[in-house]
């Protein structure tokens, strides 16, 4: 079978009764050519690729250095196992970098690389989207006056399987899907991002988005307690932490409590709210919270002891704060998931709304189905980010590979290391931040996010138990967008100012317990 494949691949057909010598070199010359191509697929050699630019931000120019490039990643005994990417920006001029911020960033998925904090927010250049957060054909970017480089340098990292970042070998890709391979990992490149450029005295912060909080709160512990690496800043943006709030299966009433302000504030902004709840946004929202922790929270925790009328009462509550009809709430038994919501509240106008960002409308083949088929929220952004992302990384960065940039990939079956229970690595971030009490923690959240909703967030902290003496260690602000955002003109240059405020505030605070300890230390 093998002769007569590399005869088939050869494109000529031969007699077989050639010699086996010649099938056996010929086998051995095609092995050899299938080693070569594995061995430029496994990337087992770190490359990068440097340029200069500049960016004004503020009404001030920033001259920085781009690096576009690769840390290979070794085992216990020098093995390579995997090849991470990263993209690396830094303020060019910078004398003591002990006194520059360095922060590294990444999003979630988990499968997702670093382009949308990259090209949304953080980096020197964004997606031009419009004011609301459409994307624009022809896709392109535009330099980003909103970028935090002026206030620290950035680390975009993309975890193994996405972007560039592969396994070493490729089919080893597995042993890094799961909740602590992937923390591992990351650690090890930021730790040798610090020896490699010399930033181990720089402060250090830490960003990520959706799943990408997890891993920045399960990663600030272990940096802390296996490398002791300290973190001093720590920035979440549309956070998960406890698993439970966002799970709908059978006997968890949790994520129904937390879903319903995100739903009051959906039909708020699609105008499915009475005049009362429809004429002020933050005291409608502060009226749904009230309502969950009053009445909803009660309700569903009796269960069948619901009286007949308490049951009528609670339906009718719901229907205004959803903008649901009764007999839907009713059918329901009180409890409406995420994807039935997003179907349902503009059924009448044949229209769906996002996962990602309930502004967003959809239009569905079929209007009586249960779910929608296709997150608008998601298809108005990605091509557009693709698209941007692979121009620049060839046009301006100057990486001129021909390998796969992967936006998103599939990582499943990922390995959440629990065993009949939810993944919550909130105890993680409390721990943390009681054994560094430096470590400060800021906290963005979308009102119109239906994948990380900001009640369940703040549940999660109001949960978290920290002593009293680290509750204003904890920055939390909200934003009139969805789970990027960012992509929303006024929540980007609201979200700008609020991160400027948190690192100034952060690095002055320590700056001062700093001498406050000198002095007590003397």
């Amino acid at each position: 079978m093998q002769v007569l494949k590399f005869i088939v691949y050869g494109g000529i057909v031969f007699s077989l009764i050639f010699s086996s010598n010649w099938a056996v070199e010929e086998v051995k010359k095609e092995k050899e050519k299938e080693g070569e191509k594995d061995k430029i697929e496994c990337n087992d050699k770190e490359e990068s690729s440097e340029s200069k630019h500049q960016v004004i931000i503020n009404g001030q120019p920033v001259s920085y250095r781009a690096v576009a490039g690769t840390l290979i990643l070794k085992d216990d005994h020098c093995k390579p196992k995997a090849s991470m990417f990263y993209i690396s920006y830094t303020k060019e001029g910078t004398e003591n970098l002990r006194d520059r911020p360095l922060t590294f960033c990444f999003n979630g998925g988990p499968g997702s690389s670093s382009v949308w904090l990259h090209l949304g927010i953080l980096g020197p250049k964004r997606v031009f989207l419009s004011e609301n957060g459409e994307a624009l054909p022809p896709f392109h970017l535009v330099d980003n006056e909103f970028s935090l480089l002026d206030k620290t340098d950035l680390v975009f990292i993309d975890p193994v399987s996405t972007g560039f970042s592969r396994a070493i070998p490729p089919e080893e890709a597995k042993q890094f899907h799961g909740v602590e391979e992937d923390i591992k990992s990351v650690a090890q490149f930021i730790r040798l991002y610090l020896t490699r450029n010399q930033r181990w005295e720089s402060p250090k912060f830490i960003i990520g988005e959706s799943y990408g909080t997890t891993r920045a709160a399960a990663l600030a512990g272990y940096l802390h307690d296996e490398n002791f690496i300290y973190v001093n800043g720590i920035v979440l943006i549309s956070t998960v932490l406890n698993f439970q709030s966002l799970d709908f299966n059978a006997g968890n009433d949790l994520s129904y409590l937390l879903f319903l302000p995100s739903y009051t504030a959906t039909a708020w902004y699609h105008k499915k709210l009475n005049p009362e709840l429809q004429s002020n946004f933050s005291n409608t929202m502060l009226a749904a919270r009230e309502f969950v922790i009053k009445d909803y929270s009660p309700a569903l925790f009796k269960g069948n002891l619901l009286t007949a009328p308490e049951k009528k009462r609670i339906v009718s509550q719901l229907a205004q704060f959803t903008g649901l009809s009764p007999e839907y709430i009713d059918r329901s038994n009180l409890r409406i998931d995420m994807f039935r919501f997003a179907k349902e509240l503009l059924r009448d106008q044949r229209r769906t709304i996002g996962r990602f960002d309930s502004r967003f409308k959809g239009v569905d083949a079929d209007a009586v189905g249960e779910q929608f088929e296709y997150d608008p929220s998601a298809d108005a952004i990605f091509g557009a980010f693709t698209a941007t992302m692979n121009q620049y990384i060839q046009a301006d960065l100057k990486w001129t590979k021909d390998g796969h940039y992967k936006i998103l990939t599939n990582v499943q079956p990922w390995d959440y290391g629990t065993s009949n229970k939810y993944l919550n690595v909130a105890e993680t971030l409390r721990s943390v931040m009681t054994k560094n009490p430096y470590l400060r923690v800021f906290v963005g959240n979308g009102y119109y996010d239906l994948a990380t909703p900001f009640f369940a967030t703040e549940y999660t902290f109001n949960h978290l138990g920290l002593d009293a003496t680290l509750m204003s260690h904890v920055t939390m602000k909200h934003y009139d967008a969805g789970h990027m955002m960012y992509i929303h003109r006024p929540s980007l240059i609201k979200m700008k100012e609020d991160l400027v405020n948190f690192y100034e505030q952060t690095l002055l605070n320590q700056q001062r317990e700093e001498k406050e300890g000198e002095v007590v230390r003397r």
